[in-house]
């Protein structure tokens, strides 16, 4: 069958890969850090509004990198799209305040708070499973994760079961993430049709 994903074979461990960081996902991620301390820190709300739209659509391609299609579609639409429209219409009716300085001083404890933050993160990565792992969550009821490897195709006729698994078995859920996504998006339209700019 084409597109259908080999089933592990009964009694037997799937074999643990072990994850590695490719040259986008690095890419992503420094892109998405730099992005948000520069949202942090940018003194002129404008250039915040901006960067933080890129950050956004770092997240939202990250997300779309790691297949989660409905997070990164709301991602982008909500965040990247409605919520920077929605901003920059509330910049366009207010008084933008110039500053001399274009960053904000760093808050030392605040700062600390976030660096020791991010390193226990990091600490606790090594307790993540590896991909296959059979000790992992996703492999700890192997009737449930066999049987949609080898039906969801039969079933749907989607061949990548993650979509197969939004459009079909979550079909409800997802709908629902869409009508959320319109109507933002219906909001904004009639904010901007409502607005007028000097």
């Amino acid at each position: 069958m084409s597109g259908s994903v080999p089933l592990v074979a009964a009694g037997s461990a799937p074999q643990p890969v072990i994850a590695q960081i490719t040259a986008i996902e690095a890419s992503l991620f420094v892109f998405v850090v730099v992005t948000a301390i520069v949202t942090a820190l940018a003194r002129d709300v404008l250039a915040a509004v901006i960067v933080f739209g890129a950050y956004s659509l770092g997240m939202a391609a990250l997300y779309t990198f790691y297949r989660a299609p409905d997070v990164a579609m709301t991602e982008a639409a909500i965040s990247a799209g409605v919520t920077t429209v929605l901003l920059l219409v509330t910049l366009a009716k207010t008084t933008r305040i110039d500053h001399e300085v274009a960053f904000e001083s760093v808050n030392l404890p605040a700062a600390g708070a976030a660096g020791l933050l991010f390193v226990g993160m990091v600490l606790t990565m090594a307790e993540i499973p590896a991909v296959g792992d059979p000790d992992a969550p996703a492999w700890s009821n192997v009737d449930v994760t066999q049987w949609y490897i080898a039906e969801t195709y039969a079933e749907t006729g989607v061949e990548n079961a993650v979509m197969a698994v939004l459009a079909a078995f979550r079909g409800f859920d997802t709908f629902g993430e869409a009508v959320v996504v319109f109507a933002a998006g219906i909001a904004v339209l009639v904010v901007l049709r409502r607005e007028v700019f000097a």
